[in-house]
Formats: structure tokens, sequence, C-alpha cells
């Protein structure tokens, strides 16, 4: 019989409530919630028909009708979050990024390590079928010798300067809402980049609106980056070879189609992912589960050690731009 694992979501924002959506969708145990509002956190639960609902963090992760926490709060508050809640016994899925910095990412596993819990990056892109299939044809060498990747993840988010994306105290900004994905995923197809370029450009408030990355591996493949909050761009990608090329469909790095063609221009492959119920963010609760019951801590889709070293570059890359954020 299969074990039955219990979900607990902490904090009740805009992410919270579609992980929370696609899990009830597709079966999953969600048995609590916790906010520092209890009139959040029980409109939280009635929505999703969650049997309890507490008013504090700390009475969330001690919750013995709990197994593993789900964390949503904003990108600073990710580290002490994930802490309270290994602390407390639990196993956690922490939504990107890890953590603010790689320092912060290192105490989290460190804890996890020690305290023998799972801890893993909510990338959700990582998990869905299309990427699934990618990791495939990778490995079965149809493209050759990959050499190349171009990925871009663009769009037009408010401006207001009081919104959390363009706070630097909240983390706000293109490099860690949305260049995480494209730098996560060139991390997925080449590793831990050799030298690392960027440039950036930003808003009165200091946060990054427009960042760009070139990567260089130690076997000469480049990756090229780019993320904007202020643009709306095609938000395509691309994995290119010797033999030939994979092009992503807009919105690459959710469930989409994607094309495998020689380098004559035919058509080798077209993948089209099978339908199935909410955006997707549940096949990342899928392994969750099925590391917890098999007694493993670490995920070889997404390891724990590999999201320290995606905030390694992340903060070469800042470091390169002028970007810090309070505290740090």
């Amino acid at each position: 019989m299969t074990a039955l694992i219990r979900w607990g979501i902490l904090a009740t924002g805009g992410i919270a409530h579609l992980f929370t959506n696609d899990l009830v969708q597709n079966g999953h145990t969600v048995q609590a919630v916790g906010s520092r509002s209890q009139a959040s956190a029980h409109s939280f639960a009635a929505e999703f028909s969650i049997p309890t609902a507490h008013s504090s963090y700390a009475d969330l992760v001690n919750d013995p009708e709990v197994d593993v926490i789900y964390v949503s709060t904003p990108h600073p508050f990710h580290a002490e979050h994930a802490r309270l809640a290994l602390n407390a016994g639990k196993h956690v899925l922490i939504e990107k990024p890890f953590a603010l910095n790689a320092r912060e990412a290192r105490q989290i596993v460190d804890l996890a390590v020690s305290r023998g819990l799972l801890v893993m990056e909510a990338m959700w892109t990582r998990f869905l079928p299309h990427m699934a299939r990618i990791r495939e044809v990778l490995a079965a060498g149809t493209l050759g010798d990959v050499r190349s990747l171009l990925a871009d993840h663009t769009q037009d988010l408010p401006d207001n300067p009081a919104h959390r994306l363009n706070s630097l105290a909240l983390g706000g900004g293109a490099l860690l809402d949305l260049g995480v994905y494209p730098v996560n995923f060139a991390h997925a197809v080449f590793g831990v980049p050799d030298t690392i370029l960027a440039s950036a450009s930003f808003k009165a408030t200091g946060a990054d609106a427009q960042i760009a990355t070139i990567f260089r591996y130690a076997g000469g493949q480049i990756a090229t980056t780019f993320s904007a909050s202020d643009t709306l761009g095609p938000t395509t990608a691309s994995i290119i070879g010797t033999l030939g090329r994979i092009d992503i469909n807009s919105v690459w790095y959710s469930p989409t189609e994607f094309r495998v063609l020689d380098n004559l221009g035919a058509v080798l492959e077209t993948f089209v992912p099978a339908e199935f119920a909410g955006r997707g963010m549940h096949f990342e609760a899928v392994e969750v589960e099925a590391l917890i019951r098999a007694g493993r801590i670490s995920s070889d889709i997404m390891p724990a050690e590999e999201s320290v070293a995606i905030l390694e570059t992340l903060d070469s890359v800042r470091a390169q731009i002028g970007l810090r954020y309070p505290g740090e």
C-alpha cells in the first residue's frame, strides 16, 4: 500500500494558490495551510477544502499531520522558513529561487542532510513532460555534439514601485523572478559554467529590469540567456548541436510543444504533451512524494547540490552587474 504524503502550504500568496490548485486537481493530499493571518489561512483553507488552517508558520511546521512543507514566501524568507520546517522534522519543497544567495542555499542543504530530510527546489519546469522527453533526446545523441543553448524569459510585469517584483527588499527584479528559469535550464544542459558574462539595466527602485548572460563551458559550449520584466518577448528556447537542434515553443518553461530538426531543417520529431489537469506544477510534487517514500533526501532531476551551484552562478551574475539585496 502506498504511504499517504500530506502537504502543508506555508504562505498564501499567488504561487501558493497555483501550486495548491494543481495538487488538489491531481489527487494529492493537502492537509494544512499556514499564514501570518488567521483570516488569510481560513480563506485559503476554505478555497481548497483544506482540513487545518494555522495562524502562524510555526504552528504549521509543528503540525503532526503534515509530512512535507511547501515554502512559498518571498525570496528573502525562503532560507528562514526552510530552516523552520527542517528543524521541525519536515521535508521541504522550496519555491524558486531556492534561496536569496548561495550562502543561504548551502545552509539549507547542510541542515537537511544533517536531519536526514528531503529538500528540493520547486523548479517545476524540470519535471514537465516535454523536458523529460528533451532529456531523452539529448541522452540518445540525436543532436550530435551539443554546442549551444538560447533561452529568453520576458514578461511585461507591473511597474508599480511598491510591487514585490520591483522591491529589492523582497528580492524583486528580473534575475530571481525570471532569469532563474533560463539559468537553471543552462545548468541542466551544460552544468556549471566556466566563465560568466552579464549585463543589466535597472528600474528606479534599483531592481534589475533586463538581464543578459553569456555562459561559456570548459568544452567550448556557450549558453545565452535574456530576461526582462518590462517587455514581452518570444519566450522560446533552442538547444543546438552538430547534427541538429531542438526548438521549444512559447512558453518554453511551461507545458508546451517542441520540434527536433536535423541540419537540413527536416523535422525528426514533434512532441505534443498529453493533456492533464492544471498547469503542471503537480509533477514536482509527484517527484517529492516518490523520494520521500523511497527514503531519499535529494532528487536526481533537481538535486539540492545543483540548486546551490545555480545560486553560485546567480551570485556571480549579480557581482558583475552590481546588484545586492538589503541585509547581504
